[in-house]
């Protein structure tokens, strides 16, 4: 299962990258700002201090750092789960985890910040920001919890 996990990990990471490099070197966003690509999609230049939504985002010198070594730690305790790992559906969904942490590890440790780009939005509401390495994260987390939720228990009696 390890590899699996780890297999899907670097794909994660190589295609965050990549988009990443994409926005900031081809588009060059930065610049451009916004760029509406379709009715409920734009391409929207953000610079994420924080964590999730924006959180303990910080100026200081220190912040992308600290940000960077608590996103390493969980890194090492997800890697250590999956090398754990009791099935495909766990290793498939710590790997997304493990390649959106790692992805948004390197942009601190580059940039300071994250890289965030994807702008959906309908009805005059727009979703949070986000890139590649966050929707990895945000689908790796509900099918662990889906899995967790939805499998046969060990020991559970069928019918009634």
């Amino acid at each position: 299962m390890l590899r699996l996990g780890l297999a899907l990990a670097a794909l994660i990471l190589v295609l965050d990258q990549a988009t990443k490099w994409w926005i900031l070197e081809i588009v060059r966003l930065p610049d451009v700002g916004r760029i509406e690509v379709t009715p409920f999609m734009n391409l929207t230049m953000v610079w994420n201090r924080g964590v999730t939504f924006g959180l303990l985002a910080g100026d200081a010198w220190w912040h992308p750092w600290a940000l960077a070594a608590i996103a390493l730690a969980v890194v090492v305790a997800l890697t250590v789960w999956l090398a754990r790992a009791p099935d495909r559906w766990t290793a498939l969904a710590l790997g997304l985890v493990l390649g959106g942490a790692i992805g948004n590890v390197i942009d601190r440790v580059r940039f300071g910040a994250v890289v965030d780009f994807v702008d959906l939005h309908a009805f005059g509401w727009h979703w949070y920001v986000f890139n590649v390495a966050d929707s990895a994260i945000v689908i790796g987390v509900i099918l662990l919890l889906a899995h967790a939720l939805l499998r046969p228990q060990p020991g559970a009696r069928e019918g009634g």
